[in-house]
């Protein structure tokens, strides 16, 4: 499938620190990609290097085929950009935001009226139109900034926590919008949220320390971790010798503790049977296990040297 977005050895840095180590990578187009990572891991800078607002110091950044860096008003115009934090105006309406964006990418004002009160009616948005944009909660002023970007119809949408500080129900329509803009649209963006990753993507990115850890649909990333099973087992009192006792069993793979609870990993079920023998004397609350997910992946166990 054609390439929607493509890097070549991009790099960034601050200062001294590298934020971005030589990444080349394409992503298709009308694809779904999600990017996650721990804090500081290069994600929003990544973003704004896609969306064009920010340069790398080395490598190229193409859209459509064509170098952002040498046709930037072509490129800026494919891109919807919407950054994590409030860039709106506090003292226009949510309206006048987005009509002030319309009018900088030249949208008739009938094809703008459209677009807005089609995307508005979607998310349940129609009635704060007209209200002062410092007089609306943050889950509403990130609504707007998402219909301020769509009100141009770029082909590539760049979202920095798309779903940040909105409700239940502003989140489940706000999705529904976006997979139903996926095939026509590029959507690549951020979240911490991953439930919502787990259920939409068609791609993850798996940053760490600005390089690409994994990259796959959630299904492939697991593959890896497929042997393994996930367990907790809950004490009474789960005390520091009890504590590195099991952690000492050689079938227990990345011990970890909370409060009362034993946390850990292993290949095959038979290690809980290890772990309950070696604690008979204890009083157990609670016995658990679990399928791994996304969260397990971004453990830094298994992002830094894997389970083994």
């Amino acid at each position: 499938m054609e390439a929607s977005i493509t890097l070549k050895k991009v790099g960034k840095k601050v200062g001294d620190k590298t934020i971005l180590a030589g990444l080349s990578f394409g992503i298709e187009r009308g694809s779904l990609v999600a990017i996650v990572g721990v804090n500081d891991a290069g994600k929003t800078t990544l973003l704004k290097l896609l969306s064009g607002y920010d340069k790398p110091n080395y490598g190229q950044v193409f859209i459509h085929g064509l170098d952002m860096n040498k046709r930037r008003q072509a490129t800026r115009n494919l891109i919807g950009y919407v950054p994590h934090e409030n860039d709106l105006d506090p003292w226009l309406t949510l309206e006048q935001n987005i009509r002030f964006t319309a009018n900088l990418y030249r949208i008739p004002q009938s094809i703008a009226t459209d677009r807005i009160n089609r995307f508005a009616k979607k998310l349940n948005f129609s009635s704060y139109l007209k209200e002062i944009t410092m007089n609306v909660s943050h889950g509403i002023q990130k609504k707007t900034m998402l219909i301020r970007e769509l009100v141009h119809d770029p082909d590539v949408l760049v979202l920095d926590e798309p779903t940040g500080y909105m409700d239940a129900e502003s989140i489940r329509l706000t999705w529904d919008l976006l997979k139903e803009l996926k095939g026509t649209k590029t959507i690549i963006y951020v979240s911490n949220a991953l439930a919502e990753i787990e259920q939409s993507h068609d791609r993850i990115l798996v940053f760490h320390d600005g390089r690409i850890l994994m990259d796959g649909h959630l299904d492939k990333l697991l593959e890896s971790t497929m042997d393994y099973h996930q367990f907790q087992v809950e004490f009474e009192i789960l005390s520091d010798d009890l504590y590195k006792k099991l952690s000492k069993i050689p079938t227990v793979v990345s011990p970890n503790r909370l409060d009362n609870i034993f946390h850990f990993y292993g290949r095959n079920r038979t290690v809980f049977f290890d772990v309950i023998r070696s604690a008979s004397d204890e009083l157990m609350i609670d016995l658990n296990v679990k399928k791994l997910g996304l969260r397990d992946l971004l453990d830094s166990e298994f992002a830094g040297r894997g389970l083994d």
